[in-house]
């Protein structure tokens, strides 16, 4: 943001005020960073010191997005058995309702009156009036209706209100007085306006409005820079909004003049504008909602201003951006209110038109507010409609004075005899109710708020899939017995999508064993592979790493450079051809041409047979450029030290960092032949949010070369000596590899095989084919959840499935993601080893036996409690309220500038996650479950303000269990720890042979299950 041009006291004092205002306001603006750092994080990250259910209902108020499912989507789950009756009653009790056993008639409870209220739906949904009065309509003959209908009549609130006639002018003044109050904290002018008429201002500048933006924020897809860039948005902005043919403002009166006359800096024009919108005290709010009218934008606009060297150098701030924004605001709705009163009106001098004509108010915000009875919608619509468009004279004084008149429309009735069948009383009982009694039991329907009925719904689907987890856990118990002999140790990232994988794997192979951690394996670094043009960051988001790890093509010059000159060659003529199709005029069309019949092939492969082609482009790539194997550049030199960052690591640094990852995860003895590092990401065509689905401890890209890199530390003969110092002793007989596993089509990518030794051939031979069989078998279990894929598959039908979506340009699903997930499990794979979770859990190794005092679960807490968090409250947002949290459908998404997507070509930038991705997601709070005392839970909370503000306001939900007896303890906030028993009615978890017995035919989520092959023959414990 530039300093005023003008150095009066004033002016300086305006520019420190802002910039305090944008400071403040910028903390709820979406942080999402430009698509090819996508990083999953909490949608609501600006609240998160408060608790969630004060944060949500924070942003409720000033976003308008909602907070919970809809009442009618838990309903849903109730009536399918998702939700059960009791799962309800405990939640009424964690919500913290007061006297829930409190009696309201004899016989029947508080408690009783508020779950047939939820049951049912009481008091109504405004979108559940159509089916409510279908619903009165075959009740006229039902005797308990009629006595229903008798009691509400005569309640003691109706019989006042009867025969009184409200006084609508005073209704008006205040109804005005509280729709101006809203104005900065939840209306602009422009909202005002489309409020009370119905009209967006900016709809017809919009488009336009946008392709500036994204302009100004382009990272280099754009075929045409605006000169005037280099000097800011608003400066860019000014030179070309004068001269625009396209410029949809040609009907404003002088317009163009006065953007030509406009002051050079943006600060200056908001100091000039501010005042004829509204007062000082305002301003900061309704800065505030101008930018949340485009949050997407606001916040991409932001982020680059916060991270400037993601850029070209092009200057991005919000102070421009506001600029633009104030402008066209008050240009806008000066120019919309003259033409619909027929006066030159400023936005200030709105509040006293309407105070002339409180009747045209009172009418029109009804009619906005859908608060019209039926009665008088169809004439007020067509008053409105004779008003809007010809402004002709309207008796709105008439109207607005037998709107008041008429009676409130109740749905006390219906309401009485929904409550009455769902608490099985039938017209006998009802007989001896008073009329005050049946106005008590509605008044005890609707005491709950709609943010309480939220948080109950969300604690009692919380809930049930969290009594089905532990009875799970506590049941395995004890239960899961390791080979006395490992041929293989594999270590996989903690992603939830890996929890299938390692199942399938231990099913396959008892004798492996796995382990879960974040997948970047502890090596923050700098990747650059021999065809990478710039060094990439590999590590979690926060981490900026210090070293960089390069890998030389080992080969000879000529090969080299034989290499490098084809595929710059198939770059450069890939540039060419983007380039002509695009900006030339003759050569775009014959190229088309030219290009059609190539083109249809392609296409139909595509259609037909993807993965085959997929595997075909690849092939014919490799072939014209030729592969070179590649070695790392792993060990920092003496040159090496004066680089930023600096080009590897120190023996020292390899010895530390081996040493801390293998007791992080509690591998520091009984090491199997091989020890497999298996890092993951995801590859799909077409599908700008790929990113989304890779290795969030990646940085959202691939972690197949950070396990390459630990492998290679791990068995440089200097870092094992190292380790022995230390207490960590690898034999000779162990040799660690590693690989890449691809999440979208199952398939796995081998490093550095011809560096295996000879005596372990064998061995690696019988690993790849086990974890090939294993990813196999879990593109089975993936298929049961997408409903294009084949009905119970085969294998091998599975697998080419899967690899095909990844291929498909047309494919909006080419995975799941991390749909489904709910918990994370921070243990010993022995308390999770043999049993089915769904796909749905984090799962992170650890041995609590070994970590005395809980240093070891505290690194592990203050790493993974945060990127499971993120990950599971940007599904729950994009999922309760895909519009306002969410991007809405990949069909319709546009790319803009390289960064994001817009909803077909004009839309704000959407942010959070597409509906594909979040479709089939039970929108719940991360459940955190971990294998330690209560008691070094508590201190670690004690002493780390991230996991207090996390747990402390329930952005997560903490458990611990006992390492020996396996006893579960759940965290209660205001509580403290209490110890879990399953409930009186609960089912025992399911006991099956394997997994594919378990998930075979079925398509929607599973509870977890007992696997019976989780015992090998001769295991130990």
């Amino acid at each position: 943001m530039s300093i005023p041009s003008s150095s009066g006291a004033e002016a300086l004092s305006f520019h420190e005020r802002l910039a305090e205002w944008l400071h403040e306001c910028t903390h709820r603006l979406p942080a999402q960073a430009p698509l090819r750092d996508f990083v999953h994080h909490n949608t609501l990250h600006a609240y998160q010191h408060l608790p969630f259910r004060d944060a949500v209902a924070t942003a409720q108020a000033h976003t308008g997005a909602l907070a919970y499912w809809p009442e009618a989507r838990f309903r849903r789950e109730f009536e399918s058995g998702r939700i059960t009756r009791s799962d309800l009653a405990a939640a009424l009790v964690e919500a913290g309702i007061p006297d829930p056993e409190r009696p309201v008639l004899p016989g029947l409870s508080r408690q009783d009156v508020l779950l047939a209220a939820l049951c049912t739906g009481v008091p109504f949904e405004a979108t559940g009036g159509a089916e409510w009065w279908l619903a009165e309509h075959r009740l006229e003959t039902d005797p308990l209706f009629s006595i229903c209908q008798q009691l509400t009549v005569a309640m003691p609130s109706t019989a006042a209100a009867t025969g009184e006639v409200a006084n609508w002018r005073e209704q008006a003044r205040q109804r005005q007085e509280a729709l101006w109050a809203q104005l900065g904290d939840r209306l602009t002018w422009r909202g005002l306006i489309e409020h009370l008429y119905g009209l967006d201002l900016l709809a017809a500048v919009r488009t336009v409005l946008q392709r500036h933006l994204a302009a100004h924020l382009d990272h280099s897809l754009a075929a045409w820079r605006n000169p005037a860039r280099g000097e800011g948005f608003y400066a860019a902005w000014r030179a070309s909004a004068g001269l625009d043919w396209q410029w949809e403002f040609d009907e404003l009166p002088n317009v163009r003049d006065e953007i030509r006359h406009l002051p050079d800096d943006p600060v200056a024009l908001l100091a000039e504008e501010l005042p004829r919108l509204l007062p000082e005290a305002q301003w900061p709010r309704y800065l505030e909602r101008l930018l949340l009218e485009f949050p997407g934008w606001s916040g991409m606009l932001h982020w680059h201003q916060e991270h400037p060297e993601a850029g070209d150098g092009t200057p991005v701030a919000l102070a421009d951006w506001l600029a633009v924004r104030v402008l066209l605001e008050r240009l806008l709705c000066e120019d919309q209110l003259r033409r619909l009163t027929g006066q030159p009106l400023a936005c200030s001098d709105l509040a006293d038109w309407f105070t002339a004509r409180p009747g045209e108010f009172l009418v029109r915000d009804a009619w906005r507010c859908r608060a019209l009875p039926e009665e008088l919608a169809a004439e007020v619509a067509a008053a409105l409609e004779c008003s809007d468009q010809a402004h002709a004279s309207v008796a709105w004084d008439a109207l607005a004075e037998r709107l008041a008149a008429l009676p409130q429309a109740r749905e006390d009735a219906r309401a009485l005899w929904r409550l009455c069948s769902a608490l099985g009383l039938g017209a006998e009982a009802l007989a001896a109710w008073s009329p005050a009694a049946a106005e008590q039991i509605l008044d005890v329907a609707a005491s709950l708020s709609a943010g309480q009925r939220g948080e109950i719904w969300l604690l009692a689907y919380e809930g049930h899939y969290r009594e089905q987890l532990f009875a799970a856990l506590r049941a395995n118990h004890g239960r899961s017995r390791l080979a006395a002999s490992r041929s293989a140790q594999v270590v996989m990232c903690m992603d939830d999508r890996e929890e299938g994988t390692r199942r399938h794997l231990e099913e396959i192979a008892p004798e492996i064993e796995t382990y879960g951690a974040a997948g970047f394996f502890g090596v923050a670094m700098y990747w650059q592979g021999q065809d990478d043009p710039a060094p990439t960051a590999l590590c979690p988001v926060v981490v900026r790493p210090e070293v960089l790890i390069r890998e030389q093509a080992n080969a000879d010059s000529a090969q080299q450079e034989r290499h490098q000159s084809r595929q710059q060659r198939r770059l450069r003529w890939r540039e060419r051809l983007h380039r002509a199709t695009r900006l030339a005029p003759v050569s775009g069309p014959l190229l088309a041409a030219g290009a059609a019949v190539p083109a249809l092939a392609a296409l139909l492969a595509g259609s037909l047979a993807p993965a085959w082609l997929g595997e075909r482009l690849q092939h014919w790539r490799r072939a014209y450029e030729g592969e070179l194997p590649g070695e790392l550049q792993l060990t920092a030199g003496p040159e090496g030290a004066k680089q930023s960052p600096r080009l590897g690591f120190t023996d020292r640094e390899q010895i530390e960092r081996v040493a801390a990852f293998l007791r992080m995860i509690g591998l520091t003895g009984g090491f199997a032949p091989l020890v497999l590092l298996l890092g993951h990401g995801s590859t799909s065509l077409n599908n700008p949010h790929r990113s989304a689905y890779d290795c969030g401890a990646c940085s959202g890209r691939h972690g197949g070369p950070n396990a390459r890199v630990f492998a290679a530390m791990a068995n440089r003969p200097e870092v094992r000596a190292g380790l022995a110092e230390v207490g960590i002793q690898i034999p000779e007989s162990t040799w660690f590899v590693a690989a890449f596993h691809n999440t979208c089509d199952d398939r796995v990518d081998w490093y550095d095989l011809d560096q295996v030794p000879a005596g372990w051939q064998g061995a690696l031979d019988t690993l790849v084919g086990q974890l090939a069989a294993a990813c196999r078998a879990h593109a089975v279990e993936r298929c049961r959840r997408l409903a294009s894929a084949p009905r119970q598959p085969s294998p091998w039908q599975a697998w080419r499935h899967v690899a095909g979506r990844a291929q498909d340009l047309s494919q909006a699903r080419p995975e799941l993601g991390h749909a489904t997930n709910a918990a994370a499990y921070i243990g010993r794979r022995q308390a999770s080893r043999g049993l089915f979770l769904d796909r749905r859990v984090f799962l992170i190794s650890y041995d609590p036996l070994t970590d005395d005092g809980g240093r070891i679960v505290e690194g592990i807490l203050l790493a993974a409690g945060p990127v499971g968090a993120g990950i599971s409250l940007e599904y729950y947002f994009s999922t309760v309220d895909n519009e306002r949290y969410g991007c809405g459908s990949k069909v319709t998404h546009n790319l803009a500038g390289g960064f994001g997507v817009m909803a077909g070509c004009e839309s704000d930038l959407r942010t959070g996650l597409p509906q594909q991705m979040v479709e089939i997601h039970e929108p719940m709070r991360l459940l955190i479950v971990v294998e330690q005392t209560p008691a070094i839970l508590d201190a670690i909370v004690a002493r780390q303000p991230a996991l207090q503000e996390l747990i402390g306001n329930a952005w997560v939900t903490v458990a611990a269990q006992d390492p020996h007896s396996g006893e579960i303890q759940r965290l209660l906030i205001g509580r403290g720890w209490v110890p879990w028993q399953p409930a009186a009615e609960g089912e025992p978890p399911v006991r099956v042979a394997d997994s594919a017995s378990w998930f075979a035919g079925k398509s929607t989520a599973l509870p977890p299950a007992l696997l019976d092959c989780a015992v090998p023959p001769g295991g130990v414990a």
